[in-house]
């Protein structure tokens, strides 16, 4: 929620980063901000639901102890970022939970098997027992996570959907017990331990998507160094953390370091690998003046450079904070299930409570009541609806893991399904980010052995793809005695008094006219020879223009967005057919995305790269290749393997499919409560045959959903 603007300026204000547990729905974060809001200092609250993040905007006079405090008021627990527990410890927790509940439905189940099959007086009340001793202690702790979430609402006056599901696992665990120790008919130690089961591994894919959001910015802000040299005025070098790093300093940035900071180059000559900016595989190079980013890596030789920004100001970690806001966005499945969710509560409890009432005033006893009750409560347990989703995501997702395709999150099948504009990245997804040399390679045999023996002598990403071209042709490269090269230009040696070169055009051939500057290039001279300039290009994938196709038969919008030369981009464009934009930052790729996801379009983002990681986290869906940077592969709901960009057309097919499905689910599950909830109602169901009915629900709906094995194809 924001404040108005006129008293955001008023004064300066204190931001405070919270991790808010026992965050479930819509109606949580809605009653949290505006909570919020009321407390006297405040001046903005918003929740980041994927990370369970609380930011809040406020007057510096209020600390944090009181925004915690302020936070607990309206029943939840806040954390300081830095002392927050884990998502990978409420995973773990949630794992155990599950396992512990598993582990007791499957022996509850094997002794209710006798039961059913005919057991009765000694028999049946030994198994019953049995079972309250298997069943209870297991429903004691896995079933703490509903517990806890339902009792904290509960104590602040409100409900959420954790409060009927522990309403009915407790009373039909109390009656089980009841029924037991009078040697009743009937105990449903099975419906209970089940339902939790079934609801616990719901809540760990929901924990384990957050985890991964989480650690899509954290990875991305260790690409920064723990720390830099920083170059005193006496000439000193000295290891400076980089968050005690300011404006103004001066920093020592040896070759094979990541650049820690934004700044100018005062002294060196050095080429500079931006990839994780730009996505561009060609180094650039860079001298007296150039401007230098964090994260992106200096290659060949010493830079000192002047600090502009550090830490937090730093570009890449605006990246960062346009990746965490890019995952705010919500898709319209979970808005509409969480607004269903602040139905189902109350639903429940009052068709529960008018099954008593209404028994009690017919002249039924408690007993019998309280049963009918009971069999509601576990009848209206949405564990069939719950599974709609989720388990035809689950298989659809298997279908293509077997295809090479990972789906990171489930969600993500939903919203592939809709998306109808596609935004490919250029280098390293269409491409396959591997320079090769495809023209200006010298014909003469002797030639190409000179160069590559020079080609050997230097790790400049250039010279290792000629050397690796050559190589792969069985070349074998001239001995050379003495071999030198020369930091920032390239690498020379002297032949029978003739000198050889292989680097930058100004330095192998001092006076000759520069070639067009978006061709990615390097030269080569031996003697009085004509200067062969050796182009590179970047791989494509072999079934690029097949894919590309398929996209279009699907019916999709398809652009190109590339950090890449523009000269390079419009080629490859021009061949596969499509609208092409170039030099595109990090922020402009962002922005297109925002642009088409704010005029109604669904976008699925293809990219690779950390400069693609704020477009493909706010995209509807946002898909990488598994070669891609850490940063990318986090960045993204899917990741796809191999060298071939089918995986991407091949998803998107599956996912239609798989919502397709779906919506067949959502009828099956809607349709099992209309036929049994009155039933239940009406006396004809008792709380054993209501779990089992409720767990046939679910069979009906999983069985359904096992048709998707095939999605990808």
């Amino acid at each position: 929620m924001n404040a108005p603007t006129s008293l955001r300026a008023a004064a300066p204000l204190a931001d405070t980063d919270l991790v808010v547990d026992g965050l479930r729905c819509a109606s949580c974060i809605a009653k949290l901000e505006h909570g919020l809001l009321a407390l006297d200092g405040v001046i903005e609250a918003r929740v980041n639901f994927t990370t369970k993040r609380l930011h809040v905007a406020h007057d510096p006079a209020l600390d944090a102890e009181a925004l915690i405090a302020g936070v607990g008021k309206f029943g939840f627990e806040a954390h300081l970022l830095a002392e927050a527990k884990t998502a990978d410890s409420e995973s773990k927790r949630l794992a155990r939970a599950l396992a512990v509940a598993a582990f007791a439905a499957m022996n509850v189940m094997l002794l209710s098997v006798s039961i059913w099959s005919g057991a009765d007086g000694a028999t049946r009340a030994l198994f019953h027992w049995l079972s309250a001793l298997i069943a209870l202690p297991a429903v004691a702790y896995a079933g703490r996570p509903f517990f806890e979430s339902a009792w904290r609402a509960l104590r602040q006056g409100r409900t959420n959907m954790d409060v009927p599901i522990s309403i009915g696992i407790t009373l039909t665990c109390a009656m089980s017990l009841y029924e037991t120790a009078v040697q009743g008919p009937h105990a449903y130690f099975d419906g209970a331990v089940m339902l939790i089961a079934f609801l616990l591994g719901g809540r760990l894919l929901d924990s384990v998507m957050r985890e991964r959001a989480q650690d899509a910015v954290a990875s991305l802000l260790r690409k920064l160094p723990d720390d830099v040299r920083v170059l005193d005025d006496d000439g000193r070098v000295r290891s400076v953390a980089v968050a005690e790093i300011r404006p103004g300093m001066r920093v020592l940035v040896p070759a094979g370091d990541r650049i820690g900071v934004d700044g100018v180059v005062e002294a060196g000559i050095s080429d500079i690998d931006r990839s994780i900016v730009t996505g561009e595989s060609a180094p650039e190079p860079v001298e007296a003046g150039g401007i230098v980013l964090a994260g992106t890596m200096n290659l060949t030789s010493p830079l000192a450079v002047r600090v502009t920004a550090a830490a937090t100001d730093t570009v890449l970690a605006d990246i960062a904070r346009l990746m965490e806001a890019a995952g705010q966005h919500k898709s319209r499945y979970v808005r509409i299930a969480d607004r269903a969710s602040r139905l189902y509560a109350p639903a429940v409890h009052l068709l529960a409570a008018l099954s008593l009432a209404g028994w009690l005033i017919a002249g039924a006893g408690w007993h019998e009541a309280l049963l009918i009750a009971v069999a509601v409560l576990i009848i209206t347990c949405p564990c069939a609806l719950g599974l709609a989703v989720p388990v035809a995501q689950v298989v659809a997702s298997g279908a293509l893991m077997r295809r090479g395709v990972l789906v990171r999150d489930g969600a993500a099948i939903e919203k592939l399904a809709a998306v109808d504009t596609v935004l490919l990245d250029k280098t390293g997804t269409v491409t396959l980010g591997q320079l090769t040399p495809v023209a200006g390679m010298p014909e003469d045999p002797e030639a190409r052995r000179l160069l590559l023996a020079l080609a050997l002598g230097t790790r400049h990403p250039h010279a290792r793809a000629i050397a690796a071209a050559l190589e792969a042709e069985g070349v074998v490269p001239v001995p050379l005695s003495e071999l030198r090269e020369v930091v920032g230009s390239g690498v020379e040696a002297m032949v029978d008094g003739r000198r050889a070169a292989l680097g930058r055009l100004a330095w192998v051939a001092p006076g000759t006219e520069a070639p067009d500057a978006e061709e990615v290039s390097t030269c080569f001279a031996f003697d009085a020879a004509p200067v062969s300039r050796i182009l590179f290009a970047d791989a494509e994938r072999v079934d690029a223009p097949a894919a590309v196709a398929r996209l279009r038969k699907l019916g999709l919008d398809l652009q190109f967005v590339s950090g890449d030369a523009w000269l390079v981009v419009r080629t490859l464009a021009h061949r596969l057919g499509l609208f092409a934009r170039a030099r595109m930052s990090p922020a402009d790729k962002y922005g297109a995305v925002a642009r088409l996801e704010a005029s109604g379009k669904r976008v699925l983002m293809v990219g690779d790269g950390v400069n693609d990681g704020p477009a493909l986290k706010c995209a509807s869906v946002g898909m990488a290749p598994a070669a891609a940077s850490d940063v990318g592969r986090q960045a993204a709901d899917v990741v796809f393997f191999g060298d071939r960009l089918m995986p991407v057309p091949v998803a998107i097919a599956a996912a239609r499919r798989t919502m397709r499905v779906v919506r067949q689910n959502f009828v099956l599950a809607i349709g099992y409560n209309v036929l049994a909830v009155p039933l239940a109602i009406a006396g004809y169901v008792t709380p054993l045959v209501a779990a089992l009915a409720m767990s046939g629900s679910s069979i009906l709906v999983v069985a359904n959903a096992l048709r998707l094995r095939s999605a990808a194809r």
